[in-house]
């Protein structure tokens, strides 16, 4: 259970932070720009959920997911085995990609294939759901250069879950454009 007391501490005042296992790093430092940016991503689909409470389905497919960013931010910000933690790590696990993967599935089937590449846009919801997809591309660029970092740990699930996850928030974006009748797409060479 979290329990935060105070918010400010003022040990991150000379410019490092604290991951769980009681390492600090650098603000700048890879690991936090990949947590950070995982975080970012979680803001962004705060702002789709504005516009999907409408929607059942796909509100509470982004419920949950907001939690799951959260396991993934608590993955990439622990150091340590359960050994040297002395306890077990929460960490991303292959069922939470498969979700991702079932919930693609079962959203695409309602909608026609692709004719072009879609532009970012139609209705608010979808617009923010490109944002949302867009951070959340970031994260992964950031958790595979950290993860092919010597000396740095991150699982596979970790990326996959993100690559999955990009992958869920364009079709969900799709869905919420009318099942893809309001997408915009792009005509190449379209204003030459």
């Amino acid at each position: 259970m979290v329990k935060l007391n105070k918010i400010y501490t003022r040990t991150g005042d000379d410019g490092t932070t604290g991951l769980t296992g009681r390492h600090r790093r650098p603000k700048h430092d890879l690991r936090v720009s990949a947590y950070g940016t995982v975080d970012e991503t979680n803001a962004c689909i705060g702002l789709v959920r504005l516009h999907t409470a409408h929607d059942g389905v796909v509100d509470g497919i982004l419920a949950r997911i907001q939690n799951d960013l959260f396991d993934l931010g608590a993955d990439l910000s622990t150091l340590g085995t359960k050994e040297e933690l002395k306890y077990e790590p929460l960490r991303v696990v292959a069922d939470q990609v498969d979700r991702l993967e079932r919930e693609i599935d079962l959203l695409n089937e309602e909608i026609p294939p692709i004719r072009s590449f879609v532009l970012p846009g139609g209705s608010p919801a979808a617009a923010h759901l490109h944002l949302a997809r867009t951070v959340c591309r970031r994260a992964e660029r950031l958790t595979v250069e950290l993860r092919m970092t010597p000396g740095e740990e991150v699982s596979a699930e970790c990326v996959k879950y993100l690559n999955r996850l990009s992958d869920l928030l364009f079709v969900m974006s799709r869905y919420l454009n009318d099942k893809g009748a309001a997408d915009v797409l792009w005509v190449p060479g379209g204003n030459r």
